[in-house]
């Protein structure tokens, strides 16, 4: 990588790339970068997206107390109505300039959810409509309104572990407005807890693994608790780490790499969860953390603190 302290131009296109990433790297989870400038001039999407999500690997630590059951998700043609919030904070600094806030503003997505058995396999697909929109943000408030009645969904294993997201805008719905939208569902996404395959009681441990591409590869590790388990509804305690799974941050479209110097990012939270519905009942997770980039030719370094937080209710 050229030095980025004697090529001044190559530094600061360097490290526009990183504070593009960013936003991509604290979610952990969805490649999609939203930080669309408010006076770009945004042309109408019409085409249904699907994302793939990277494979789970459920392993039981702890089965928990008798008496045990294997839970498994069932389809549902009643509607659930549900609302997702998804926030994400990131301040950055380059060496000792000022810290800039990239952060990326509250979403309300109020959303009605069915679920019916996915054709050749034990799973489900979730079917979903979203309602309207809100956020804080009047540039994306304005931009929000074309999206209300989209249809989006989940293919799901029968544990609950999701495989894929599919975003279906309305063709009004603008470029700015859409990402949004598939950064929130994709945070909710990388936070879901599939239940392992075996029985399980009260005080049942598992973890839950997962590569999350976010501009590094991360593997994520959720360690989930079955706290109670009552009339059907099942809460769980989860807690969550990310680790990147190797020592070099490879910027996007060739502008070099970085070595990551340290990097931490961990959470907690709780789900309720209906085995019935397609959609968790309640809840919250938030992950969060510090990290540190260093350019080894120049010795410019990149910190910055990372924050995501999905909820539902």
């Amino acid at each position: 990588m050229t030095s980025l302290s004697t090529r001044p131009r190559r530094r600061s296109t360097t490290l526009v790339a990183a504070a593009a990433v960013t936003v991509v790297l604290a979610l952990g989870a969805c490649g999609t970068d939203t930080d669309v400038p408010a006076t770009e001039e945004l042309t109408p999407s019409t085409s249904a997206v699907t994302l793939p999500v990277s494979a789970v690997t459920t392993t039981l630590v702890d089965a928990g107390a008798e008496p045990r059951t294997v839970v498994t998700a069932a389809p549902s043609d009643a509607e659930q109505t549900a609302t997702l919030v998804a926030e994400s904070t990131i301040s950055q600094q380059i060496d000792a300039a000022e810290a800039q806030d990239f952060s990326t503003p509250p979403l309300t997505l109020p959303m009605t959810a069915t679920s019916r058995s996915a054709a050749g396999s034990d799973g489900l697909q979730v079917d979903m409509t979203l309602g309207a929109a809100t956020t804080s943000d009047a540039t994306l408030q304005a931009s929000l309104g074309p999206t209300e009645g989209s249809s989006a969904g989940f293919a799901t294993t029968a544990s609950g572990a999701v495989t894929a997201l599919t975003i279906d805008p309305s063709p009004e719905a603008q470029d700015i407005a859409r990402s949004a939208v598939e950064q929130a569902l994709s945070q909710a996404v990388y936070r879901a807890v599939p239940f392992p395959a075996e029985p399980i009681g009260v005080g049942a441990r598992w973890t839950v693994t997962q590569e999350v591409v976010s501009g590094i590869s991360l593997l994520q590790t959720t360690t989930a608790t079955l706290t109670s388990f009552e009339d059907g509804v099942a809460t769980v305690d989860v807690a969550v780490t990310q680790a990147p799974e190797e020592p070099i941050w490879q910027l996007p479209d060739e502008q070099g790499t970085l070595n990551i110097e340290s990097f931490v990012m961990t959470g907690q939270g709780q789900l309720r969860i209906d085995p019935s519905k397609p959609l968790p009942l309640g809840g919250t997770v938030a992950v969060g953390g510090d990290q540190v980039y260093r350019d080894a030719n120049s010795q410019t370094t990149l910190k910055q603190t990372t924050s995501n937080t999905v909820t539902w209710s």
